[in-house]
């Protein structure tokens, strides 16, 4: 399975410096195993800054960085070694082992961190950390700070305390060639999940059945797993746009929506299809699917440097309400519709989002004096428009109701418009049908 080399977080941490003012420290923390039940844990997955910065994979680790006016140093914070318990739960990597594999200038075992703290952010004058989000290390940051500030000496430390989200976001926005070729990677991992899916639903089966097979693909072909929940919804239940039950059974004539994607070396995939249990679309089906297609194709082909996620929204609306009036779900003109509102009850989400690390990534979505951020190369987005007729809505015909549609695909912005990485997922009616046949 293709992961980042070890020069990839070396030259992050070097931006990462670059981008650090003299006399300031990054603090980037990563969780510790929680408990999902009795003595089992939740499989671990590592902090995305903490990740995106180290590498490192290991639960209950913190990285330091700091720029002092007289150079910058690396340190990891980490488990020890413990043969005793490694037997049980893997080996562990220890503070030899983050020097010499992870390029840490120096490591010592997590036990220290606070003590550390109190040494290293005596003469620092501004610590970058993410409040919020670890509770644990804030208030051993706390504590440090306390110390610090009661103490004889003259260093007093930190005096500003700076969100280290924009520094980041900036860094995990833009892609690189090696960032690429992992989200690469997911792409044609996920395409061979939901071909399969699509190709193997039965009317009579269970929900989950697909949700395993999806699963079973990814990690068959080495992706730590999913990279975020998987939606498997037929019938009504793909009206719910964050449905993860998926325990009921496909009926004849339902529609699945899947939205699903894997992880490869912590960077998602994420793609939805909907496609009919059955094989073949119903008229009514087919004449909602093509509003959907029509609109994320025309929002895919408008990508390119420059253009805005908000334009990309706008443009699905417009689409969408006007598929909607034709079919006669919604009334009045479509200037009328669009201001008012009114398709907001069959789309209510947003069109586009950042694509990475998580699943919905970092990054400023509008400029700091308010505009929407313009496309740049490097970036990757989600395009997914959708349309959901509730079961319960008796404002639409009964033949309608209960149908939930939506297309997803993965977009790179290049210098000479976009690149769709999920691009091999069959998406057009004669395309999915196909896959029956």
């Amino acid at each position: 399975m293709r992961c980042l080399p070890a020069e990839s977080f070396s030259r992050r941490r070097q931006a990462l410096f670059e981008s650090l003012p003299s006399g300031a420290a990054l603090l980037l923390p990563t969780a510790s195993e929680k408990l999902r039940s009795g003595d089992s844990h939740y499989p671990f997955r590592p902090d995305s800054d903490f990740y995106y910065a180290t590498g490192f994979p290991e639960p209950s680790s913190a990285a330091l960085l700091k720029k002092g006016n007289d150079g910058q140093s690396y340190t990891l914070f980490v488990l020890p070694k413990d043969p005793e318990r490694e037997v049980w739960t893997g080996i562990r990597h220890g503070t030899d082992g983050a020097v010499e594999a992870f390029g840490a200038d120096v490591a010592f075992p997590i036990t220290e961190l606070e003590t550390r703290l109190a040494e290293s952010l005596a003469d620092v004058d501004s610590l970058y950390f993410s409040y919020g989000r670890h509770p644990e290390i804030e208030a051993l940051l706390g504590r440090v700070l306390a110390k610090l500030r009661t103490g004889r000496s003259a260093a007093l430390g930190p005096q500003s305390m700076v969100d280290p989200g924009t520094l980041l976001g900036e860094l995990r926005l833009h892609k690189t060639h090696e960032e690429l070729a992992l989200m690469r990677e997911g792409a044609r991992i996920t395409a061979e999940a939901h071909r399969r899916a699509m190709t193997e639903v039965r009317p009579g089966m269970y929900e989950y059945e697909i949700e395993a097979l999806l699963h079973y693909t990814f990690r068959r072909h080495g992706a730590w797993g999913w990279a975020y929940p998987s939606i498997v919804g037929g019938g009504a239940n793909a009206c719910i746009l964050h449905y993860i039950s998926n325990d009921s059974r496909f009926a004849e004539g339902d529609m699945m929506l899947i939205d699903a994607g894997a992880e490869v070396d912590g960077y998602a995939t994420d793609v939805t299809r909907t496609s009919p249990v059955s094989g073949r679309f119903s008229p009514i089906q087919r004449d909602l699917y093509e509003i959907v297609l029509a609109a994320q194709q025309e929002a895919i082909s408008a990508v390119r440097p420059g253009a805005t996620i908000d334009a990309l929204h706008d443009l699905c609306i417009r689409s969408l309400s006007r598929g909607l009036l034709d079919l006669g779900l919604l009334s009045g003109s479509l200037d009328e519709v669009i201001e008012e509102g009114s398709y907001r009850r069959y789309y209510m989400h947003r069109t586009s989002h950042w694509l990475g690390l998580d699943v919905h990534d970092v990054g400023r979505y509008h400029s700091s004096d308010g505009p929407p951020r313009p496309l740049e190369p490097g970036m990757v987005i989600t395009v997914e428009p959708g349309l959901y007729i509730s079961p319960s809505d008796e404002l639409a015909p009964e033949a309608y109701r209960g149908i939930g549609i939506r297309i997803e695909d993965d977009i790179l912005v290049t210098a000479a418009g976009h690149e769709n990485l999920t691009v091999d997922i069959p998406k057009s009616v004669a395309d999915i049908e196909a896959l029956r046949t």
